[in-house]
């Protein structure tokens, strides 16, 4: 499906009615790579697919020296690769990609949980106590991008404390792979994927609230171990321009 193709019958499976419509404001690049970002992770540019520059700027309405820019900014991300002599394309999603994501995500959460929960404070409960309702409430509303945008900000409360440039960084650049990940397995897993990541969270808080490190990694390594297996194993049923 190209940029401009319109979203499939199957709420599940197309492009979320509600995502933020491209508006260049103060940062075009910035603007550029947060649209690709959305595209890419919800399907509208698929796995492998060839971006035609010239076509991408026209849709944007931005100049190709704007859209180069937030390519590389996208390439940064792991979203798009450029290929000498060929073009930029839509990174694959494949299994390998898939588990060196949720490997590596497990790792920087376990090492930034560990510190969020030796150090929390009162207010570090209530804002996770919050996100957990706000998460709830988009569950039972069916608004898949906001329970996305808000696990990823639950995900992020233990890097006020991570005391760490290069993890925060890395984490960062990691976010738009994890939530186009996170996307192919509401794909395949509907309520019950979001249920589970509400199960997750609700385990994930207890153990924060306890100061239980060691429980708490165990927790962030069975959730990463779940998603890695729920995104392979619904990959594993697409065809491959389908991913």
């Amino acid at each position: 499906m190209s940029a401009s193709s319109p979203p499939g019958s199957q709420p599940s499976a197309s492009m979320p009615e509600t995502m933020t419509p491209f508006k260049p404001q103060e940062s075009l690049t910035e603007q550029v790579a947060r649209h690709l970002e959305d595209l890419v992770a919800f399907g509208q540019l698929q796995s492998g697919e060839r971006i035609v520059e010239s076509t991408m700027a026209r849709q944007l309405n931005v100049s190709h020296g704007s859209l180069r820019e937030g390519l590389r900014l996208a390439e940064r991300r792991h979203l798009v690769q450029n290929v000498p002599r060929r073009g930029t394309f839509v990174t694959r999603l494949d299994s390998f990609f898939v588990r060196s994501l949720y490997d590596v995500m497990a790792l920087y959460l376990s090492h930034t949980g560990r510190k969020f929960a030796r150090a929390w404070q009162a207010d570090d409960m209530a804002r996770l106590e919050s996100l957990y309702q706000r998460m709830e409430d988009c569950r039972v509303s069916n608004d898949l991008p906001g329970f996305l945008d808000l696990g990823i900000h639950y995900t992020q409360a233990s890097l006020a404390y991570a005391d760490n440039y290069f993890i925060v960084s890395a984490i960062d650049d990691l976010w738009p792979s994890a939530k186009r990940c996170a996307f192919v397995a509401f794909k395949g897993g509907g309520d019950h994927c979001l249920a589970d990541n509400l199960s997750f969270m609700r385990n994930s808080i207890a153990a924060i609230r306890q100061r239980d490190e060691a429980q708490l990694c165990r927790i962030i390594q069975g959730y990463a171990d779940d998603q890695c297996d729920k995104v392979i194993r619904y990959l594993d049923t697409q065809p491959s321009h389908a991913r």
